[in-house]
């Protein structure tokens, strides 16, 4: 009989076999009977799949959280407080309590003392179970009570003299409401049974002293008892780092395949003329490039010439000028008669994107009868028809805009290039609706170019993304590794380094000081707040009470408020006042996390500082500093502060250095989350650590070539396996 595990299980439970995942065997049938309607999946199938497990490979590689040991049984008399501990006895008394709350309480005797089970929740099935007399193995955590040691909610189940103990330890899976444990165990033993975890990788490129996939698959689902609870619990026995290593070999092929399917592909050359647009562009900006901003302008143009698509990632710093390179390759790929597109995740960031472009490239633009195109969800009617009538006629030379520009309404005339900005900021859906949407595009080549590139089809755009959260270098080696990087490590001269200090919520008085003596130097001042109105779920500082409170200590100092929910054109009445330096204060939420560029701005104060990501914090904190004044990040917390939070602010007090923040953040979160993954509903690695594996990372990574290119068929087999529907997420 099954563990009762605190759950009211009807007999029809007990008998659940776990799924049928492959074909069922075909009868011999004298005469073809009519197709019986299929019958309805019960809910632990249901879950099962809404967890993914629908192939045997799934369920072996479903892999447990922690393990019980059911192999050893503790006598009674030796339990000690605190403890995790499996007992035998006989139940001696067993009762229902109503003081000081109703209860079932059940005596366990074993010879050498007495337990007292005790369930504030309980359901028929235990009292028939524990009653007295009955001979019952139970599982839990010892506690010292009033009149002894107790378990509270333990698991139990009935025995006879001779019901033998585990022979492995007991699994416990990550699930679900809907999918008891025990069911899941029998669909993971059964699938166990039946999938193919025969070795497809040859022997000679597994890496040396990791057992078999089989081997390990054995052991991490039913260890044996002498087994090492610490070494399976920490990932770090050899069955855990066969898995880790299969994992990572399974990304890097992925990519590394990727990689040379888009080097089958053709992409429209651009080079641009002596004396064309970017040249021009060069000569009209009123600042000089960095090295760096120069150095990677340079790569970009090297890939644009070239008729493979463009697969590259520029990286750099909040404020290091990666606008300025994305509108040199915008003016390299008009200039050679091709469109451009920039999609950014906000409105406001693709309008401040918007405002530099026109700048730099309008007057340009005109002198050669084309424009700039703004989509975004705001632009309607005839505004929006013209628009798109501009982008499919090809007079907008560039578009820019959120994710509007990826429409099914939208229709270039010769896209030949996109630019993504904060990349990561979209998810991974919305990337691969891009992507799809660029693989769609009809590229025509200019007329009058005469090349090779220019008379025939192509299939896609070059590709830039741009992201101001550097990516640490085990990112790069994984779900980066199918991209080019560029970074753009050098800020532009007279930028000022920004002091960050923390302060408790207690001191909220002494900030707001500091605020009115910015405001009387003539500078600006930025608060951001987690939330736009107040939330019982969530007591934090809000921004609307926020503004209220500052409208009230500061009279006569116009604060603005800037959040999501105001209408577009009411957003930028608000952006337009503080950029124009007439509204010294503005208390936002996030929106303004990336694009705002007010050199003015000169004191940064974030409100519960610790609910942030700190990729989130070093992204507002660079919105001051952009000038030539002295400016200061403060971060307002709320105690007690977690180890996360803890982490985070020492980090963000630490160091001004992208990188470096980078590096902590995907420390304290993990790849997935960094990535944006959690978008997706999948996980980007589901055992392997970039940290703390970074041996079997460069293993991995030098086996992926050798295996793709000497056995084609077993890389991919061992893909497929790993990865499956995940492929497509894993290239967005």
């Amino acid at each position: 009989m099954p563990w009762h595990e605190g759950l009211n299980l009807r007999p029809t439970d007990c008998r659940l076999q776990g799924p049928r995942l492959g074909p069922a065997p075909v009868q011999n049938q004298r005469m073809a009977e009519p197709a019986s309607p299929p019958k309805e999946k019960s809910a632990p199938q249901k879950a099962l799949e809404k967890m993914g497990l629908r192939r045997d490979i799934d369920l072996a590689l479903h892999l447990p959280l922690r393990y019980e040991d059911e192999t050893r049984l503790t006598p009674v008399g030796e339990l000690t407080h605190g403890q995790s501990a499996q007992c035998e006895g006989v139940v001696s008394e067993a009762r229902v309590e109503l003081r000081p709350r109703r209860q079932f309480i059940a005596r366990l005797r074993d010879g050498t003392g007495e337990l007292m089970l005790r369930f504030l929740h309980f359901y028929p099935s235990h009292q028939k179970t524990l009653v007295a007399g009955a001979k019952v193995r139970v599982r839990g955590e010892v506690r010292g009570g009033f009149f002894g040691h107790e378990m509270v909610h333990p698991v139990f189940k009935p025995v006879g003299d001779d019901t033998p103990l585990a022979a492995a330890l007991t699994p416990v899976y990550p699930t679900s409401a809907a999918l008891p444990q025990a069911y899941l165990r029998k669909a993971v033993a059964s699938a166990l049974q039946r999938a193919h975890l025969q070795e497809v990788i040859p022997a000679h490129l597994v890496k040396p002293g990791l057992p078999p996939l089989r081997e390990a698959l054995h052991e991490l689902h039913h260890p044996p008892p002498h087994a090492g609870l610490a070494s399976l619990e920490d990932h770090s026995c050899p069955a855990w780092q066969r898995l880790k290593w299969e994992e990572l070999l399974a990304q890097q092929l992925s990519q590394l395949i990727a990689r040379r399917e888009r080097a089958l592909r053709r992409a429209p050359a651009m080079v641009a003329a002596v004396g064309g647009l970017p040249e021009q562009l060069l000569a009209a900006l009123p600042f000089e490039l960095t090295a760096a901003q120069r150095r990677v302008g340079q790569e970009i143009a090297q890939d644009l010439a070239q008729a493979e698509p463009m697969h590259r990632l520029l990286q750099g710093d909040v404020g290091s000028g990666k606008t300025v390179v994305a509108a040199l390759a915008a003016a390299v790929a008009i200039d050679a008669g091709w469109q451009c597109a920039l999609m950014a995740p906000t409105e406001i960031l693709a309008e401040q994107h918007f405002r530099k472009l026109v700048g730099w490239l309008q007057a340009l633009l005109e002198a050669r009868g084309q424009t700039v195109a703004w989509l975004t969800g705001s632009v309607k009617g005839k505004a929006r028809k013209a628009m798109l009538q501009a982008t499919a006629d090809g007079r907008a030379a560039l578009v820019v805009g959120t994710q509007a520009v990826i429409q099914d309404t939208v229709q270039f005339a010769r896209l030949g290039l996109a630019l993504i900005d904060e990349q990561h900021r979209f998810g991974v859906a919305q990337r691969l609706a891009l992507r799809k949407k660029l693989e769609g595009a009809g590229h025509e080549g200019r007329a009058d170019s005469g090349s090779a590139a220019a008379a025939e089809p192509t299939v896609e755009p070059h590709l830039l993304m741009m992201t101001a959260t550097p990516i640490p270098r085990t990112l790069a080696m994984t779900y980066y590794a199918d991209l080019s990087v560029s970074t753009i490590d050098e800020l532009p001269p007279g930028r000022t380094p920004i002091v960050t200090k923390v302060f408790a919520d207690n001191r909220r008085g002494a900030v707001i000081e500091h605020i009115r003596q910015e405001v009387a130097r003539g500078r600006q001042v930025y608060w951001v707040c987690p939330l736009i109105e107040e939330s019982e779920a969530l007591d934090l500082q809000n921004a609307t009470e926020t503004h209220a409170h500052l409208c009230q200590a500061m009279p006569g100092v116009m604060v603005g408020l800037l959040h999501g929910r105001l209408p577009p054109a009411d957003k930028a009445a608000v952006m337009s006042q503080f950029s124009g330096g007439q509204m010294p204060v503005l208390v936002a939420t996030t929106v303004i996390e990336v694009g705002v560029d007010v050199p003015n701005a000169s004191l940064m104060v974030i409100e519960h500082a610790e609910r942030f990501g700190l990729a989130q914090l070093h992204q507002l904190r660079g919105r001051v500093g952009r000038g030539a004044a002295a400016s200061v990040c403060v971060l307002i917390y709320t105690p007690p502060l977690s180890d996360t939070g803890k982490a985070r602010l020492r980090a963000m007090a630490e160091t001004n250095d992208g990188f470096e923040i980078s590096r902590r953040d995907l420390e304290i979160r993990g790849p997935g989350e960094f990535m944006g993954a959690r978008q997706s509903g999948d996980a980007l690695l589901r055992f392997a650590d970039l940290q703390e594996d970074s041996a079997l990372l460069q293993h991995a990574r030098a086996v992926a070539p050798r295996l793709l290119d000497e056995h084609r068929q077993a890389a991919e087999a061992h893909v497929q396996r790993w990865l499956a529907s995940r492929v497509d997420f894993l290239k967005a």
